[in-house]
């Protein structure tokens, strides 16, 4: 099951402090998957693979535009999020979801499988989508986009690319919008606009971080730095992909639909939250034991029996 909870907007310090709340929980096993559904004020990330000059504004600027910085402990480079960006926190156990050969899931199909849910937004909404050969995320335009590479509904969800390759492995269990190092910049044509980021971690099999998905973002805060350390990296929203920019809908809209489609692509039951307090009422209780000096009690036919008996009862 996936419990989804639509949030608003969201501060990021707060946006990482409940995904800590939650992952506690579902480590504990007194939730099961949970999946944060926000937007966050102007705000940049780095990871810790990322390059600090790839931050094209000055420190100065940023915090003249209250734009902030954090640091955190995804794969990847840098990326933007902002108003208009629909931000999916997926805290997940892996160990809870079923692969692609049957057996427990892996990090990258898991990052394939959030590929698939937006590439299936997307279609929703009348717009083509797809993914490019090496890189990670959801992108619109170019040779490959299209229904080809919407394989996993009759086929089973699996590791798919509409070029072929899989998206950019970053070092341990840290799977990003990063390039990977096989990749150049010549694999990106210019036609090809990014309309979905994704860079999760994982610990215990337990995932964070997710996705970020471009609806009405301003896109000209992007000039703020190198997009995920890609040179020449376009992006776009689905305000300027879809055909009618009037019909666009609402954040909280392509919220649900994104629920959605991950319950869908993850074969998962999707449970929608109305709040905080309700998602952590739904945590069961951490089990109780008694404590190891607990003093011995005897049955009270055994105490009377001692009563009226001279022979001593030892234990």
């Amino acid at each position: 099951m996936i419990e989804v909870l639509y949030l608003g907007r969201v501060d990021y310090a707060e946006g990482l402090r409940l995904q800590a709340e939650m992952g506690a929980l579902v480590t504990a096993g007194r939730l099961r998957n949970v999946l944060l559904l926000l937007e966050h004020p102007p705000v940049l990330t780095l990871g810790r693979n990322g390059n600090r000059a790839n931050v094209l504004a000055s420190d100065e600027l940023l915090a003249a535009r209250g734009v902030a910085l954090h640091l955190i402990n995804r794969g990847g480079d840098v990326t933007y999020h902002g108003p208009g960006q629909l931000v999916g926190y997926p805290v997940f156990d892996l160990r809870s979801l079923r692969g692609p050969s049957g057996g427990r899931m892996g990090p990258v199909d898991f990052v394939r499988g959030m590929e698939e849910a937006l590439i299936r937004v997307c279609l929703h909404y009348g717009v083509r989508a797809g993914r490019v050969a090496g890189l990670t995320g959801v992108w619109c335009g170019g040779q490959g986009s299209g229904t080809e590479g919407l394989g996993t509904e009759a086929a089973g969800m699996g590791p798919l690319s509409l070029n072929g390759e899989p998206g950019g492995l970053v070092s341990g269990h840290d799977f990003s919008h990063a390039k990977s190092a096989a990749t150049t910049n010549s694999a990106l044509a210019a036609a090809e606009r990014k309309i979905g980021a994704i860079g999760i971690h994982v610990a215990k099999g337990i995932t964070s971080h997710g996705f970020a998905f471009n609806l009405t973002t301003d896109l000209r805060d992007f000039a703020l730095i190198v997009p995920c350390g890609i040179a020449d990296h376009a992006v776009t929203s689905l305000e300027r992909e879809m055909a009618s920019a009037a019909g666009v809908p609402s954040l909280e809209a392509v919220a649900h639909e994104a629920s959605r489609q991950f319950g869908c692509v993850f074969d998962q039951q999707v449970l929608a939250v109305d709040s905080l307090a309700a998602l952590r009422d739904h945590a069961q209780p951490a089990r109780e034991f008694p404590a190891q000096d607990t003093p011995l009690q005897f049955p009270a036919e055994v105490e009377r029996l001692h009563g009226a008996s001279d022979t001593p009862v030892r234990a």
